[in-house]
């Protein structure tokens, strides 16, 4: 369970203000309204929220550039909610700093549960040592992976991919994300390489890419851990 918050919806449509209000406000969070880029970087300043919903359609500004502006003095968490689905636009707002990305129109629940995630790591909540997901038990500490009890063999490489994924459970780790961590700065754009290690950690899983249990891919942006 997370702790209230106070949440900032920035969107220039109030109905959808309104919609996102009342099952914020149900789950304990004190909800607070902009209608315009202008409002909602004086809230972030004025206000400090705990939680930014940042529609990108604003009528004065592109919303990139409001998440642009605050990243210059806030690390606040943003989740970019749009009509946009185009991948261009998702990785452009998740290079620009925001933590998330959802399409309108969206699932409420799918909605709250990527609230959830990202108020969990906001609270600071330490990764453990080790992670348990459905029927995976992953230990850091000794580097082993078990699967309903059985021992997976992974190489490292393998298992620092797992490992990274399955920290951020629920949420999306973008491509360069995972490339910067695991290979290096200079390996960023080497969106083929990683495949190469996902289709491998795959099938170690039994996982199907198609219908997935563990690892769902967001095409042409990066990666999600159903835990």
């Amino acid at each position: 369970m997370t702790q209230p918050t106070r949440i900032l919806v920035i969107d220039d449509e109030a109905p959808i203000r309104r919609f996102l209000r009342v099952p914020l406000e149900a789950e304990g969070h004190s909800v607070l309204e902009a209608a315009t880029a202008r409002e909602g970087i004086l809230a972030v300043a004025r206000e400090a929220p705990g939680l930014v919903i940042l529609d990108l359609g604003l009528p004065d500004a592109d919303g990139l550039t409001v998440l642009q502006e605050i990243r210059g003095w806030s690390q606040v968490p943003v989740l970019v909610l749009s009509v946009r689905a185009d991948e261009a636009g998702k990785v452009a707002a998740l290079d620009a700093g925001a933590q998330d990305y959802v399409v309108k129109p969206f699932s409420m629940n799918e909605l709250l549960a990527r609230i959830r995630s990202l108020l969990r790591d906001r609270a600071g909540v330490s990764t453990p040592a080790v992670i348990a997901a459905q029927d995976l038990r992953i230990d850091s500490a000794n580097h082993s992976v078990t699967q309903s009890g059985q021992p997976l063999h992974l190489t490292r490489r393998e298992f620092d991919l797992l490992w990274l994924l399955a920290s951020h459970a629920g949420r999306l780790v973008t491509q360069g994300m995972i490339l910067k961590s695991l290979w290096g700065p200079a390996h960023a754009e080497d969106s083929q390489y990683l495949r190469v290690y996902v289709r491998q950690l795959r099938q170690k899983l039994g996982d199907d890419a198609a219908n997935p249990r563990y690892i769902m891919t967001e095409p042409g942006i990066g990666y999600r851990f159903l835990g």
